[in-house]
């Protein structure tokens, strides 16, 4: 049997890290299937680690495997893996200058769609591509090699006689209950949640696939329109072994559409609530399952979900129609209302940056957030990912190419009536405009969860905010140091000489009353 490295490349970006860091499942799973089918595996997480190309260099030559396979993984449900591929390529790079023998592999969303662009690239050093639903063709692949003939393994993307070849599709796989998670390879002290009251984050997959159509995200694409779900009681047993081996506190269910069916969904909650476990649960799913289950919503909490992330998206019903999204900005609110009424933490996103976008809209946009007034508010930049419909709707006003920039942070296209610059400062404008409005509101709550939950999760958001907005972080910092969450020693001076003028108004209004205080 042989040795394969599984290698989460080195990548950061402000906003999808920012609040914890979360598990590899992707390569977990993976890791799982090659030890079942008798391969030594290890996974080797430089994102979570923070290490460097040197150090994933030491850690392929250390080990010396026959195979090194990674993915354009984020931790997130994969619909924005796209901004991890040039790290991922170069981690490839690096193994076949230690061993131009070793056979290297890539998966994901991305090299599903852009395997032909992956390796046509002659300075790119992938083997195969490994397309789609990954567990089953890696280990078919792994038989394979060497020396066996791979065009028998569907679902693999390779050169053959000089062009790029790639063999049909396989069939998804029919139980996912059968697949196994290699929990005990990863280093468990790299994984936790930033926000109070803190503690050791574990992913959880309790389905896969999507059957929406939003036009920004890969999920439908990349499954087919496919969903599959797992044994409810399995998905339980899995969190209580998490739980108690590994000493887990904080679980994220990283589903495209975790709610899908409802029943199956009832039965998980009620599940979860007869087992009691100390552990507090983030899920994401949409709007309409939300108001689908106002009476159930109760269950939700006691379940242990404490925080559910929405994609609001935009401030108009037409622009929701536009991105083929299937909700009204009414049920936006219907929804962040429900949740708010059993005391449930709403984060919610809203896009900014379209190519139709003026000053006007974008302050429409953030306007429409103070409305709807989630707990967290997050406001990505679309972002054309290069194998979705919005890639071809939104071409020609791409301007910037290198996928590493392709993290909902940096402009991407250049809007008619602004220029990506403005983007960016928009961008900081909305953060300060709504946390402006919400600060007070923070400030004003009880002493109890969620007052400790919204100041930390303020506190990790602000963090390195100026680092990556530093035009306009040091208002951001100005208001971190209002509330008492201290401002970084460097920008202290600084701090002192921003000019009321360079904070909207909405901001100014808000610290007016408030004391500065002693900065640290």
């Amino acid at each position: 049997m042989s040795k394969i490295l599984f290698v989460v490349p080195p990548y950061s970006c402000w906003g999808v890290q920012t609040i914890g860091n979360w598990p590899p499942l992707q390569l977990a799973y993976l890791a799982g299937a090659a030890r079942k089918a008798g391969h030594e595996a290890r996974i080797f997480d430089a994102m979570n680690k923070k290490l460097t190309f040197d150090e994933v260099r030491s850690a392929i030559e250390e080990f010396r495997p026959e195979f090194v396979m990674t993915l354009d993984y984020l931790p997130v449900t994969g619909a924005i893996s796209t901004a991890t591929v040039p790290a991922a390529l170069k981690v490839l790079s690096i193994a076949k200058e230690i061993d131009p023998s070793t056979v290297t592999m890539i998966g994901g969303p991305h090299p599903t769609f852009m395997y032909d662009e992956i390796l046509s690239d002659t300075a790119n050093h992938a083997d195969y591509v490994v397309r789609g639903e990954p567990e089953e063709t890696l280990v078919e692949l792994l038989a394979t090699l060497p020396g066996g003939d791979p065009v028998t393994v569907k679902s693999i993307a390779y050169m053959k006689d000089g062009a790029v070849f790639a063999t049909p599709q396989r069939s998804h796989i029919a139980d996912l209950d059968a697949l196994e998670v290699a929990w005990d390879l990863l280093d468990w002290a790299d994984y936790h949640y930033n926000v109070e009251p803190y503690g050791r984050m574990a992913s959880v997959l309790t389905s896969r696939g999507c059957m929406m159509g939003c036009s920004f995200c890969s999920q439908r694409l990349f499954w087919r329109g496919e969903w599959r779900a797992r044994d409810p009681k399995k998905v339980v047993a899995e969190m209580r072994r998490l739980v108690e081996e590994f000493n887990v506190e904080f679980i994220t269910l990283i589903d495209a559409y975790p709610t899908r069916d409802r029943e199956r969904w009832i039965q998980i909650l009620d599940l979860l609530i007869e087992a009691k476990l100390p552990v507090h649960l983030l899920i994401e799913t949409r709007v309409e399952d939300i108001i689908r289950d106002a009476d159930i919503l109760q269950k939700y909490a006691d379940a242990g979900i404490i925080h559910v992330y929405l994609g609001a998206e935009t401030s108009t019903d037409e622009m929701l129609s536009s991105l083929n999204k299937g909700t009204t900005v009414d049920q936006n609110k219907q929804a962040i209302d429900l949740l708010k009424a059993h005391d449930i933490m709403i984060e919610a996103s809203f896009m900014i940056g379209f190519p139709n976008e003026t000053w006007d809209s974008i302050k429409l946009t953030t306007s429409e957030a103070i409305r709807l007034n989630p707990d967290i508010a997050v406001f990505p930049v679309i972002t054309p990912m290069p194998f979705t419909p919005l890639w071809e709707e939104m071409h020609d006003r791409i301007r910037v190419w290198d996928y590493s920039k392709y993290n909902l942070v940096e402009p991407i296209i250049e809007p008619y009536a602004m220029t990506m610059e403005e983007i960016t400062i928009a961008l900081g404008r909305c953060y300060m405009t709504f946390y402006a409005a919400k600060m007070k509101e923070i400030l004003a709550l009880p002493e109890g969860f969620k007052r400790r939950y919204m100041l930390s999760a303020m506190k990790e958001m602000m963090k390195d905010y100026g680092a990556h907005f530093d035009f306009l972080g040091l208002g951001m910092a100005r208001m971190a140091q209002v509330m008492g969450l201290g401002v970084p020693k460097e920008m202290v001076e600084a701090i002192k000489e921003i000019p009321a003028g360079d904070m909207p108004a909405e901001m100014a209004e808000a610290l007016k009353d408030l004391d500065m205080g002693k900065p640290e």
